[in-house]
């Protein structure tokens, strides 16, 4: 092959590539929410808001996260981020949600994440942690409304919901739920009085393997010893059988 038709190859592939980058970047671009872990259907779940900057001479400022009203959680508790304010929205609930026992009439209906001291500035994305249960088992997924503010003042709506194989031009963050675990509890989950319970067994049967072999390790060091000290034993007296058969040879010559 002649070096003009490996330049032209290069060429062609590298105009390929860029086309597919430019494809896929306004499509990968806006509000997303990702599970650390596994969303189980009726389990917790700590979820992974991302926020990316799209805009070249702006920088991101708040986040509103409306959650489903279709299928309220009655357990939503934001982790602390550090140079932002949040705010929790509640609702009451038009049919109260049975929990644990307990009868829960409202549920966080948004939260909002505003600037205090940090933005999301052109380049860079962040990340809003929430806690959240219990995940619905009536459906496979939740679609969360987020509205994205800018400095600028530009306010973009991340709230299309996605029909069929076709994204939308501004796209909800849709979270795909997992099949229900038996202990009911998701892979990002905060550990409930069960999983506690059963690690101090899990700990406990390790603490008693490595007494164990602490014990035989103790037991094969003792017996290690008193094999060392017999063999001296016996070779101690093996050289003053030598001894005593050498003077005894000696007495008879004499």
């Amino acid at each position: 092959m002649s070096a003009t038709n490996v330049s032209r190859i290069a060429i062609a592939a590298g105009v390929a590539a860029s086309t597919v980058l430019l494809l896929a970047g306004p499509a990968a671009a806006h509000v997303s929410v990702q599970p650390q872990g596994e969303a189980a259907k009726g389990g917790y779940a700590t979820l992974n808001f991302k926020v990316p900057n799209e805009r070249d001479q702006a920088s991101t400022v708040k986040l509103e996260v409306n959650f489903p009203a279709d299928h309220p959680l009655s357990s939503v508790t934001p982790e602390a981020v550090p140079g932002w304010k949040i705010a929790i929205t509640k609702g009451k609930l038009d049919k109260p949600l049975e929990v644990h026992g307990r009868k829960i009439t409202e549920a966080v209906t948004k939260v909002t994440w505003t600037a205090d001291g940090s933005k999301i500035a052109p380049g860079y994305f962040q990340q809003f942690p929430v806690s959240v249960g219990q995940l619905p088992e009536d459906t496979d997924q939740l679609v969360f409304k987020a509205i994205q503010t800018y400095d600028n003042k530009e306010v973009v709506r991340w709230i299309e919901e996605p029909k069929g194989d076709e994204e939308p031009d501004s796209p909800a963050p849709v979270l795909k739920l997992t099949a229900a675990t038996e202990d009911h509890h998701g892979g990002g989950a905060a550990k409930g009085d069960d999983d506690h319970q059963a690690d101090d067994k899990a700990a406990s049967a390790e603490g008693d393997k490595g007494d164990k072999k602490e014990t035989h390790a103790a037991s094969s060091s003792s017996s290690d010893t008193t094999a060392r000290t017999l063999g001296i034993i016996g070779i101690l007296i093996g050289i003053a059988g030598v001894a005593f058969g050498v003077l005894a040879g000696r007495r008879r010559t004499a």
